[in-house]
């Protein structure tokens, strides 16, 4: 099922527009010309060789595959010796693919400089990590770096269904249940390469008994050993999964908030989305019963936009278990709806004179700013003055609990809400 040509690739729109690099790249009018050299970086499955291997076929250029698994720096220089001589005898340029540039130590990468930076070769390299740490700066320096995407549900449905009817794949010797499809899509979480094997796996054990046999659902758990999750994304149970999630939290349970975080992984939910719910919880739930529940579950989220998944599920699984076993306390939360509501209604009044801006001509005048007392000046550091409009005065939004750390802060605020008065 690989595609011949660029028009079949799925997903990857962005590198694909007309006039892009790539696309100038597989143009056969312009084999002859010279062509910049590229880096693929992006997870697995998402068709960087696939990429390559189309270019290939379509450019009229001379096409050379190298693994940096089993590749070292006396293959590297024979095919540099083999692309200058069919460039000088032949006018015919070499397009070298690299696969897993990561893996080729400084000294290999090292002897790809020559061919690339003189154009004895077109290099397409690909690698699944940050070329940045792992692809030398002279290197990059001379490629163009070219981020692939995960492909949406979308790519994935269209490549399967593609498979099923094609006579290079399925060719309609089965037909695939919509449930069956909708597991295929979400067990490749994104990867086309597993998409297309447990399509094929799941196919195998499609019993004969239908004109033609149908894949059911159970196949596709069969054929990748793998239980299927009743998990719509965009339905009841992603709300209800991640309700079950936040709510097993605010109830200090970890092991329920675990397996419902596994759940969510495991159906390939939106890690981002995760991320996100736990922030909120650590702000709505937790709030300055523990002040460093937030910072966890911010440094969570941007671990796992950093590294992402499967490893992500690590930072994400940590500031699950301390948000679920720290103190809790929405006073804060609380505090904020209160306040809203008061302003909402009207409740807003004049904003107290003596805390109004002095700082432009005429406020003086105005009387801004007269009888402000500055509370660094005071020992204490609290001064005895109204802040609240004199609509609202003595309105109490913030009640801290007695719950962690903000124990401490109901002890504090008592004794200031004395000194001001309130």
């Amino acid at each position: 099922m690989r595609p011949a040509s660029l028009d079949e690739v799925a997903g990857q729109t962005h590198l694909l527009r007309p006039g892009s690099p790539l696309v100038a790249l597989a143009d056969p009018g312009r084999a002859t010309t010279g062509a910049v050299s590229v880096i693929l970086w992006g997870p697995p499955g998402t068709g960087k060789t696939t990429l390559a291997q189309a270019i290939a076929r379509t450019s009229g250029r001379r096409f050379v595959e190298l693994s940096a698994v089993t590749a070292g720096v006396k293959d590297v220089r024979e095919v540099m010796q083999e692309a200058m001589t069919q460039r000088d005898l032949y006018g015919t340029s070499t397009i070298l693919f690299l696969d897993e540039i990561h893996r080729f130590t400084k000294a290999q990468q090292d002897a790809l400089l020559p061919g690339v930076e003189n154009g004895w070769v077109i290099l397409i390299a690909a690698t699944t990590e940050n070329p940045s740490f792992s692809v030398i700066s002279p290197l990059l320096s001379r490629s163009l770096l070219l981020t692939l995407q995960p492909l949406t549900d979308a790519d994935l449905g269209m490549l399967i269904d593609r498979a099923v009817t094609d006579p290079r794949g399925l060719a309609g010797a089965v037909e695939l249940s919509d449930e069956a499809r909708a597991a295929l899509v979400h067990l490749a979480s994104g990867d086309a390469r597993r998409a297309l094997t447990s399509l094929e796996a799941a196919a195998a054990m499609a019993e004969p008994g239908g004109d033609p046999p149908v894949i059911t659902a159970e196949h596709v758990a069969q054929a990748v050993d793998r239980a299927l999750l009743r998990y719509d994304r965009q339905g009841d149970e992603h709300y209800d999964v991640i309700s079950a999630f936040i709510k097993s939290i605010r109830g200090s349970d970890p092991d329920a908030a675990m397996h419902y975080l596994a759940r969510m992984i495991e159906a390939g939910e939106d890690p981002r989305f995760i991320a996100r719910r736990l922030v909120i919880s650590a702000a709505e739930d937790i709030g300055l019963a523990d002040p460093q529940a937030l910072q966890i579950a911010v440094a969570a989220a941007d671990a796992v936009a950093f590294i992402g998944m499967p490893e992500g599920r690590i930072p994400l699984a940590e500031a699950t278990a301390y948000l679920a076993t720290t103190a809790k306390s929405n006073a804060a939360y609380t505090a904020i709806n209160a306040a809203i509501a008061d302003v909402r209604a009207g409740g807003f009044g004049r904003v107290p004179v003596h805390l109004r801006d002095a700082h432009y001509a005429g406020a003086k005048r105005l009387g801004h700013g007269k009888g402000y007392v500055y509370p660094h000046d005071l020992d204490v550091g609290v001064a005895t003055q109204q802040y609240l409009p004199d609509e609202l005065r003595g309105r109490r939004y913030y009640e801290p609990t007695s719950r962690g750390v903000e124990r401490d802060i109901s002890a504090r605020l008592e004794k200031i809400r004395k000194i001001l008065g309130d």
